[in-house]
């Protein structure tokens, strides 16, 4: 070889050195790179656990806060809200009863009709109506008048052979979900418009007697007979298909859960008589805190940059209103680490854009090359052109933290089946104990309501699966959580039926409690 062919090797020799050394350079910081995004997803699993130890903490802190929320006033993190209702529809309930859901910028007006049998509701009918933006920021008289008005509409429609006889006035319920101070089972005084209502000079007024007053003045006959939530709806709608219902959840956009209680137990009002010797309690437990939450720092954040800080801590963690935030702050802080995603898209420093029901189809995506994570990843966060396994990242990001929620969710019910002694803490038994009383376990069902348990698989499946886990083999046959649907109207109609004033039906089986 001569001395141009050697020098010719030579410099080719080097040149792939070179060339080879640049390549294993960029793949050692790619390495690095996809290391420091897998290490934000391995501290996010281990801020994120939720060991069965853990949840059954969860459980025991659940029903000690119920306990010291029915003690006293101020006692607990939870309201323990007396609702004043004793009375739940078992099936004997029969003619047409009505309901208002004003929960928002609708409102919903609703008839049911009841055949007198358990399981029937032979027909109901819906109108709903948007609340013009004027009246969301006028007066107390003129929203009411404006309801009053949609409402005799409704009835004013109806077929002459669907009118109760004139002998019996219309018995309404009222759904109203805003803060209230409960009065009585059917009266309740306002503490503070949510929601972008800013109605002035209706803070400590009853908002029964305003919509009564509206509806005297529009010359409509009807009575309130319940002022409730959408929770207790929830429960009222469980209890007239199954007498074994003795609580309800709400877990969609917000979250909340109510139960029977005995009297007796609600210490902060004693003297307090129901003839049944039980009463719903609105739990609002969304407001629940215990230092065994598995916090991390993108709650934290999230908590300190919301309107109410340090409140909701519960529903922040739980609820379809947040996984999405919380989502999106982990995937910021990946993006932040690393250029794996490309450029920070400024989309992802947008609270809330990343919605609940987007991290379900990213969760749920079934595709070989996860197609539908790519689209909301590039539709939504306009990040573009990413790799099948940062796509995985996505998806197992979306496990973790749903998971999570749906455990927590799970330990809470689990916690007020242990405070009405439903969770078989106390031993289960085969008959009847040496006193002759039959204490067998019994069945419980626990009405469950809201999207992000009826439309989202993953997390469903996964409180269900921590229900059973915590429960345990004897108990959690025992136990069943079941779906229902529009407790805050056809619910709430229930309760007007079980309420009205020519009401035969029983109260709540004592038994049962």
């Amino acid at each position: 070889m001569g001395k141009v062919g050697f020098g010719l090797a030579v410099g080719w020799a080097v040149a792939t050195c070179a060339l080879a050394a640049v390549l294993v350079g960029r793949r050692a910081k790619s390495r690095r790179k996809w290391r420091r995004v897998v290490g934000v997803l391995k501290e996010l699993e281990e801020s994120c656990t939720t060991s069965l130890g853990r949840l059954r903490q969860v459980v025991d802190a659940m029903a000690v806060e119920m306990h010291a929320g029915l003690a006293s006033e101020g006692g607990s993190k939870l309201k323990m809200l007396l609702t004043f209702v004793d009375k739940l529809p078992n099936g004997s309930e029969k003619g047409n009863y009505y309901a208002l859901d004003l929960g928002g910028t609708n409102f919903r007006v609703l008839r049911v009709k009841l055949g007198g049998k358990r399981s029937t509701v032979i027909d109901h009918d819906v109108e709903t109506q948007p609340i013009p933006q004027p009246l969301m920021t006028g007066t107390g008289e003129d929203l009411f008048n404006f309801i009053a008005s949609s409402l005799k509409q409704f009835v004013d429609r109806e077929k002459n052979d669907s009118e109760p006889s004139s002998s019996r006035r219309r018995e309404l319920g009222f759904t109203f979900s805003f803060p209230v101070r409960q009065t009585s089972v059917s009266s309740g005084i306002l503490i503070k418009w949510t929601k972008g209502f800013v109605i002035q000079g209706m803070a400590g007024r009853d908002v029964s007697d305003c919509l009564q007053q509206a509806m005297v003045k529009k010359g409509l006959d009807m009575r309130v007979a319940v002022l409730v939530n959408d929770s207790v709806g929830t429960l009222a709608l469980g209890h007239y298909y199954d007498p074994d219902t003795v609580a309800a959840v709400i877990i969609g956009t917000g979250t909340n859960a109510c139960y029977l209680e005995r009297t007796d137990a609600i210490i902060k009002s004693q003297g307090l008589l129901t003839t049944s010797g039980g009463m719903v309690v609105n739990m609002e437990w969304g407001n629940f805190w215990s230092s065994h939450l598995p916090r991390t720092s993108y709650d934290i954040d999230l908590d300190a940059e919301s309107p109410n800080p340090n409140d909701q801590v519960f529903e922040k963690m739980i609820s379809g209103m947040y996984l999405g935030d919380i989502i999106r702050r982990v995937i910021l802080r990946m993006t932040q680490e690393t250029d794996i995603f490309g450029p920070v898209s400024s989309r992802l420093s947008m609270p809330f854009i990343l919605r609940t029901p987007m991290i379900a189809a990213m969760h749920e995506d079934e595709s070989p090359d996860l197609r539908e994570v790519e689209r909301i990843l590039r539709e939504v966060l306009e990040i573009e052109d990413i790799p099948l396994k940062v796509r995985k990242l996505i998806v197992r990001v979306c496990d973790v933290v749903t998971r999570r929620a749906a455990r927590l969710a799970a330990a809470g019910i689990v916690g007020i089946l242990k405070k009405i002694g439903r969770d078989g803490s106390s031993g289960v038994s085969s008959g009847r104990n040496k006193f002759g009383f039959d204490d067998r376990i019994r069945r419980t069902v626990v009405a469950v309501e809201g999207g992000l348990y009826t439309n989202y698989a993953m997390f469903r499946e996964y409180l269900n699966e921590a229900v059973a886990e915590i429960l345990g083999d004897d108990v959690a046959p025992h136990v069943v959580l079941t779906i229902t649907e529009d407790g805050s109207g056809v619910g709430a109609a229930l309760l007007a039926a079980s309420h009205s004033s020519s009401s035969s039906s029983p109260a709540v089986d004592k038994i049962r409690l």
